[in-house]
């Protein structure tokens, strides 16, 4: 292999100026199944709402590999690209949660509830490894502990190939690890500008609008006009520093006016049809 090629397919959508189209998951074998063969560009492996287990991450994140379109497309980047959403809140601090995912082969960590600089700073920090303060892109200052032989068996490269590409990215162009954060309060929305400003290597925002509506006393009422302002705000904030910002609830109803109001990470529900036993039971007079 000549030349290593970009293997995490959200950044590559981010980079060529596309939206990127993702999904959420449970971490289990079933439904990495289910998405393997599907036309997102990532996963959002979701262990924040459930129970952490390392070893059902693992498993679930190798049955999201398919050997026939690794080969057929030519290429070691997976057709579906997994990031896993930990469980602790940003003000936590917890690191050790990043580093299991990342050295079980993640392309990426969502951080949920960053409110503040500091957490932002932890969570980028916690996805890079140390170096010298005088090399170059030494901040934020890594803290991740090395041990990456199973990631790298996942990427497919060697360790020094690995090292290369695991760096958080837009700081590192070629770091292949995607940094979200999810801003899920009005204390996030008012420290957001800050974080932008101080803290390199955010690859996205993601706003957590579920538990935004709650504190603004209308939950699950996604089309309140003054949850609707919040995002706004957010996404202003966002777009103006140049960072991409994910919708959590992309679907047929509001694609259209998420897609123009600039939003770049669309997060699309897994839809299941019914649409055999819809008809069966109307042909058998149960519809």
């Amino acid at each position: 292999m000549t030349q290593i090629p970009r293997l995490n397919g959200i950044i590559a959508a981010l980079e060529k100026g596309q939206h990127a189209v993702m999904s959420f998951a449970k971490p289990e074998i079933e439904e990495a199944i289910a998405f393997s063969t599907s036309r997102y560009d990532g996963i959002m492996l979701e262990t924040e709402h459930n129970i952490w287990d390392g070893r059902g991450l693992r498993d679930a994140m190798q049955y999201l590999l398919n050997r026939r379109q690794l080969v057929t497309r030519g290429t070691l980047a997976p057709s579906v690209t997994p990031i896993v959403r930990i469980p602790p809140n940003g003000g936590e601090m917890n690191q050790w949660f990043a580093k299991q995912a990342l050295d079980l082969g993640a392309y990426g960590v969502v951080w949920p509830h960053i409110t503040s600089v500091e957490e932002a700073y932890n969570a980028v920090s916690a996805c890079r490894y140390p170096r010298l303060p005088t090399a170059p892109l030494a901040e934020p200052s890594g803290v991740r502990g090395d041990g990456p032989h199973t990631a790298c068996r996942y990427w497919g490269l060697t360790n020094l190939e690995y090292y290369e590409r695991a760096d958080v990215w837009p700081l590192a162009p070629q770091g292949e690890i995607l940094v979200l954060l999810m801003i899920e309060d009005t204390k996030g929305i008012a420290n957001l500008r800050d974080i932008l400003k101080n803290v390199p290597g955010i690859g996205g925002i993601l706003i957590g609008e579920g538990d935004l509506g709650q504190e603004l006393g209308f939950p699950r009422q996604y089309d309140h006009p003054a949850l609707r302002e919040a995002m706004g705000e957010i996404l202003a904030i966002s777009t103006e520093a140049g960072v991409p910002v994910g919708h959590p609830h992309v679907e047929p109803g509001n694609v259209e006016r998420i897609v123009e109001e600039g939003y770049r990470i669309l997060l699309t529900p897994p839809a299941r049809s019914y649409a055999s036993l819809d008809k069966t039971l109307k042909l058998v007079g149960r519809g």
